[in-house]
């Protein structure tokens, strides 16, 4: 696979006050990394789960403001807390505030306390994928019908790698394909995935994969090139937003794509 490798950072919203989060973000968009993203989550997933938390759609658009070149997004957006012509027209909003570089990251939701305190219906994995399958034909319908449009083919970022019904998911509506996989597991399942996109008539070449870099080393971001992982994501949280290795990761990428 050809194309640019590119470095997304995902900020968790989560133990830090919002200005050191809007401060983190002017800086590695100084930095120049490309993609900035936040979760969709109402508690903390790591340390005090009572710690300091921000919701993600409200500080998207923060962001869409306060930035001029870096693309963002949610890592993911959980479809199951909007209705999915509402979730199109935030998106698309927000599309607009700036000026193109919003990108629809969603998943089906995982994360029970989320639900329980929220008051939503947390059902099973199965209903949720169900669920996310129903809504993105809506999504992308309502994208058509807004006024005024979407200024861009909102990119549709989805993350998991469930065989069975994710990756089908993936290959009908997906721009972007997120997932934690090692080289190995990554391997099986970009055949998988090629599987899913030759039954709905579709190249999967046209997928950008993107892959998360947690405690991997350079090497194994190497191998994860080679089967074609061309967005790689760092996660940092608060309190104190350690840039170092972002520096590092910048610096790989900008090896691999000087070659």
């Amino acid at each position: 696979m050809t194309g640019q490798v590119r470095l997304g950072v995902q900020i968790a919203p989560q133990h830090a006050p919002y200005e050191k989060i809007r401060d983190t973000v002017f800086a590695i968009e100084e930095m120049g990394v490309d993609v900035v993203f936040n979760w969709d989550h109402f508690f903390p997933l790591s340390g005090d789960p009572d710690g300091l938390h921000f919701e993600s759609w409200t500080m998207l658009a923060a962001w869409a403001e306060q930035t001029s070149t870096i693309e963002f997004g949610a890592l993911v957006n959980c479809n199951s807390y909007r209705n999915a012509d509402l979730q199109a027209d935030m998106a698309r909003t927000i599309d607009h505030i700036s000026g193109g570089r919003f990108i629809f990251g969603t998943g089906a939701g995982w994360f029970e306390r989320d639900y329980d305190e929220y008051g939503y219906e947390f059902g099973t994995p199965g209903s949720r994928l169900n669920a996310l399958a129903d809504a993105l034909p809506r999504i992308e319908n309502r994208w058509e019908k807004l006024n005024p449009p979407p200024t861009r083919d909102i990119p549709v970022l989805i993350g998991g790698g469930g065989e069975k019904k994710t990756l089908r998911i993936v290959a009908s509506h997906a721009d972007i394909w997120h997932s934690f996989s090692s080289p190995a597991i990554l391997e099986h399942k970009l055949g998988v995935l090629g599987s899913w996109c030759e039954r709905v008539e579709r190249d999967v070449s046209e997928i950008e994969i993107s892959t998360e870099l947690r405690s991997r080393t350079p090497a194994e971001a190497d191998e994860l090139y080679d089967l074609g992982t061309r967005l790689f994501t760092i996660g940092i949280s608060g309190p104190d937003h350690d840039l170092a290795p972002v520096r590092d990761w910048l610096a790989w990428r900008d090896s691999r794509n000087a070659g």
